[in-house]
């Protein structure tokens, strides 16, 4: 122990003035200007290391105090320079303790045979009654989980093995606190890796959890919470009685107000609050605030649960088998019930009790409609020109709590990316084709085994051709006119829980983890990294494909591309006086404030511009 040194016959006789014992002090180590002034009643078992005690440590804002040890059982602990330790009920036991740390008012914190600090465990996402799909570490990104679990069965398990590899490389041999952590009142920690500046206070057990945190993006752990084989990082917090059990707590989440979750995946600014979740994969942005609002069994992102939203994935035969998706975006409507397994369209709004597993994947921006008789019905393309939608799309880039520094999830904010333009573009065709098909006079569609009246039919064909101009638009708009630098990109895309990629680039990343190419996950985040830092070329390969698909020009003149601007621009301001009337329907109910509208309609005023 480089820097450290025996007590002197001086020190020990000190400490014993001032109720201290040791089972033996000669494996008791202290720094060279440890001084005994301030530890008292303090019982030491086993190899102790104690740094400095001079200095002070806030204990809250404001406040600060100095540093000590006092009224506490050690077992085989080393100690950092300047920590405040005290009033520990039953004792602290095979723990690594970082420098400033202030340590008051636990019960036990220690280590127990069998330690997994969480990492490496293998979870069932989706299906509750599987074998487990997605192993958790402290890595983990929506990228890598959302790869297991879209990844064909051998693809999956070299992934979860490349987890497994990097949990065994990077698991601790002990209990382990950082620098700079606050641990106050809390009863039980157990088998843990706390890391820099977090902060525990009131927290009831921490079990087999890894906890990342930074000056920069600390964590907080608060009143009552439960986390049992749990990884959670930086800038999350669960509190208020909240109870996760094998769960993984991304980057900005937070989880509160006696939220239970269990098997499920948090990532990026997913805020939880009264529900329950249960092998639930809630890609960034899934917020849920309401009791009884259950998410089990589904794949979210940029989702918004309405009051007491269900999701049925057990239909009483094989088990909780079932499962399904809501892709970006989408929304349930308050006492919305879907039975698994289903497929929403980006973002649709889903109403009432669906129960007809429908697959809406290529009927985007829909309003999806459970009838009392069972059927499902479709507005297509209604949800493009709301309110709702334009303002979700503006506030999720004003509400990344991440720092930008240091973001480990993908989160790509452009909402009318290829992956969801290819949805439009495939429903459009479809809506065309059921036209076509069933005849000019039909009153009602069957489309995706939906019931689509006949104005909806139409209304949807001009709001999916709104679509394609407003994503050509902005297109060109950021990119400029000119002809695409490889055909990279031309083909289907994917949207990786909160990354849209060309199939054809994470098809490659399959190859290379198949034949061992890529080993470790830095390899693969470096991989997806590179996909993402070329986006922009690749979705202006991809829209220009569809603006010749869209024009049925190959190679258009500048005259062309003037005529097509123009189209883009008048789509985009009747997009903008559609949101505006139904602003302004919503302000005639008679409780929206002039303030309020005036100040939304001015900012839609500056989109315009």
């Amino acid at each position: 122990m480089d820097n450290y040194r025996s007590l002197t016959a001086g020190e020990i006789a000190a400490l014993e003035s001032r109720g201290c014992t040791a089972g033996d002090w000669t494996r008791v180590a202290v720094a060279e200007d440890f001084t005994p002034e301030y530890i008292s009643n303090v019982r030491f078992y086993g190899d102790i290391v104690i740094g400095a005690t001079g200095g002070m440590v806030e204990v809250e804002e404001g406040f600060t105090r100095h540093t000590g040890i006092s009224n506490a059982v050690l077992h085989n602990v080393t100690i950092g320079d300047d920590c405040l330790i005290e009033n520990i009920a039953c004792h602290i036991s095979n723990c690594d303790i970082g420098e400033g740390c202030y340590i008051a008012g636990c019960g036990t914190i220690t280590t127990a045979e069998g330690a997994t600090f969480g990492q490496g465990v293998v979870i069932s996402v989706l299906d509750e009654a599987g074998d487990g799909n997605v192993c958790i570490t402290d890595a983990l990104t929506s990228q890598q989980a959302a790869l297991m679990l879209k990844a064909p069965q051998e693809t999956r398990r070299r992934l979860i093995a490349i987890a497994g590899s990097y949990a065994d490389a990077t698991r601790p041999e002990r209990t382990t606190i950082g620098y700079r952590v606050k641990i106050v009142n809390t009863r039980e920690i157990v088998n843990a890796v706390i890391g820099d500046d977090c902060e525990v206070a009131g927290a009831a057990r921490l079990s087999d959890c890894t906890i990342i945190s930074s000056e920069e993006s600390s964590t907080f752990v608060g009143t009552g919470a439960i986390c049992d084989s749990s990884i959670i990082q930086a800038g999350a917090t669960v509190t208020d009685g909240a109870h996760v059990d094998n769960c993984f707590i991304g980057e900005a989440v937070h989880i509160g107000r006696c939220f239970s979750a269990e098997s499920s995946l948090f990532f990026a600014n997913s805020y939880m609050d009264n529900g329950e979740a249960a092998a639930a994969f809630c890609g960034p942005f899934t917020v849920s605030h309401h009791k009884s609002t259950l998410l089990i069994g589904g794949q979210y992102s940029f989702y918004n649960a309405g009051s007491a939203t269900n999701f049925s994935n057990h239909a009483y035969k094989l088990g909780p088998i079932h499962y399904g998706t809501l892709e970006r975006g989408s929304k349930t409507a308050s006492g919305s019930h879907i039975l698994w397994p289903a497929h929403i369209g980006a973002f649709s709004v889903c109403l009432g009790k669906i129960q007809s597993y429908p697959d809406t994947s290529e009927l985007p921006f829909s309003y999806i409609i459970g009838a009392p008789s069972g059927e499902t019905l479709v507005v297509p393309g209604r949800n493009l020109s709301t309110v709702g939608t334009f303002r979700d799309t503006g506030k999720w880039p004003r509400r990344d709590m991440r720092p930008k520094s240091d973001r480990q999830s993908i989160v790509n904010f452009d909402w009318l990316n290829p992956q969801v333009a290819g949805a439009v573009l495939a429903g459009r065709q479809l809506l065309q084709k059921a036209l076509d098909c069933q005849g000019c006079d039909a009153a009602v569609y069957k489309v995706a085994g939906c019931n689509v009246k006949a104005s909806w039919l139409r209304q949807g064909i001009a709001l999916y051709d709104r679509a394609l101009l407003l994503a050509i638009g902005a297109a060109i708009d950021s990119h400029g006119f000119s002809l695409p630098d490889s055909p990279s990109g031309t083909g289907p895309w994917t949207d990786l829980a909160g990354m849209p990629a060309p199939q054809q680039e994470i098809d490659k990343l399959t190859e290379l983890i198949n034949n061992e190419e890529i080993t470790t996950i830095a390899a693969i985040e470096d991989r997806l990294n590179d996909v993402n830092s070329r986006y922009r070329s690749l979705c202006w390969s991809w829209m220009y494909n569809l603006i010749t698909t869209f024009t049925g020009i190959d190679s258009p003149t500048d005259e062309d591309i003037d005529a097509l601007k123009e189209r883009c621009h008048r789509a985009r301001l009747d997009w903008l006086d559609d949101i505006r009337r139904d602003a302004e329907k919503e302000a005639a109910m008679g409780d929206v404030s002039e303030e309020t509208l005036n100040d939304f309609l001015q900012a839609l005023d500056r989109c315009g511009k």
